[in-house]
């Protein structure tokens, strides 16, 4: 393995100094944080590490963090496809389009981009994750645990999935709890621990007593645990951050998932295109099939009562099986009155392609608008 940061990673992958020269294959990652954020860039960091420990000196991996998102990374993606790395996973949604523009300059390399919905050669593929599940189960537990029905959420970035999970966490929470309100303070920023606990501490103020976050430090569990009042983790278990505070997190489990597409660059039936687009959830297919890409991690017991935690497990089990989706379209409205086309199409439930890929506007009840 070899570390790079975004400043030195040209003039250091220029002079080779990727570990295992010699490897059957070389597998680059271009993270948007540092791998020591504990939340997103740390769990697909968590999964390079299962590559390498899966397939020995099969590979050698090479990551670049801190990659600003936009053109900027055009240059670190394009410095890995010169040094000879085989396959490239970039891991965040705004290098979606610096990884369509690298991938058709180096048509031999396989590229892999997390959470996007384009891909146009059919040397690149998408992965992503169906997050919003765990944000049904922690809008259960919010519209039970809540005293003064005012929930905090702290959002990085405007993009579908973001909006899918504050839509998601609200639509549960409201359906058991109408009286519940969720103020939205978005920081523009996915890992920013300052300004996340800044924003914790203003929703705190203005009368939340449970604390979402769509941002990737522990900040907000911290500062949550240190005013009294209750937080999920997101990304990884974060519950040692605040264990009183805690309630359950959302963790990202990518290891198995990078395991199997390495193994199919290995052995030549590699795929991409829109034909290889991934999106696991609780289970990997909606319907009770293998192990997915997200987790629910240490539920506090203590604090949701016996009651409530099976509630929470009986809900988990039903969006793992299929029983339950996400965005069920009894009841479901955007904020403006409207039904959504699938809804009145008489649907069950939001088409998960191409609808929630692209999803760009709130539930109703959803008091504030969409950032532009």
């Amino acid at each position: 393995m070899k570390r790079v940061s975004s400043l030195l990673a040209a003039a250091a992958l220029s002079l080779g100094f990727a570990s295992g020269a010699s490897a059957e294959l070389k597998i680059g990652f271009i993270y948007v944080g540092p791998v020591e954020d504990l939340g997103w860039t740390f769990r697909h960091d968590e999964g390079r590490k299962a590559i390498e420990q899966h397939f020995g000196n099969k590979v050698s991996t090479t990551f670049i963090e801190n990659v600003p998102e936009g053109p900027a990374a055009v240059d670190a993606i394009t410095d890995l496809a010169e040094t000879g790395h085989g396959l490239i996973f970039t891991t965040s949604f705004g290098f979606m389009n610096p990884t369509n523009t690298v991938a058709a300059n180096y048509p031999k390399v396989k590229f892999e981009h997390a959470t996007g919905f384009t891909r146009n050669t059919d040397n690149m593929a998408t992965f992503s994750a169906r997050f919003y599940e765990g944000r049904v189960i922690q809008g259960l537990i919010a519209s039970k645990m809540t005293k003064t029905n005012k929930i905090g959420y702290i959002a990085s970035f405007p993009i579908p999935e973001v909006i899918r999970g504050i839509n998601a966490f609200t639509f549960e929470a409201r359906k058991h709890n109408p009286n519940i309100e969720v103020d939205i303070r978005w920081v523009f920023s996915w890992f920013d621990p300052a300004k996340e606990a800044e924003a914790a501490t203003a929703l705190i103020d203005a009368g939340a007593d449970i604390i979402v976050q769509h941002t990737d430090s522990p900040a907000p569990v911290q500062v949550a645990e240190s005013r009294g009042v209750y937080a999920f983790g997101q990304a990884s278990d974060m519950s040692r951050f605040g264990p009183n505070a805690h309630l359950v997190s959302i963790v990202d489990n990518w290891d198995s998932y990078y395991i199997d597409r390495v193994q199919a660059a290995l052995d030549g039936t590699w795929n991409g295109g829109a034909a290889a687009d991934v999106w696991w959830g609780l289970s990997k297919d909606g319907k009770g099939n293998g192990i997915g890409m997200v987790e629910m991690a240490s539920y506090n017991e203590k604090a949701l009562g016996p009651d409530l935690y099976a509630e929470a497990i009986a809900l988990e089990k039903a969006l793992f099986s299929g029983a339950r989706h996400a965005f069920p379209c009894a009841g479901l409205k955007k904020q403006d009155g409207s039904i959504p086309e699938e809804c009145a199409s008489g649907a069950p439930h939001l088409v998960d392609f191409p609808t929630l890929v692209t999803k760009d506007w709130y539930i109703e009840g959803i008091a504030q608008s969409i950032p532009k």
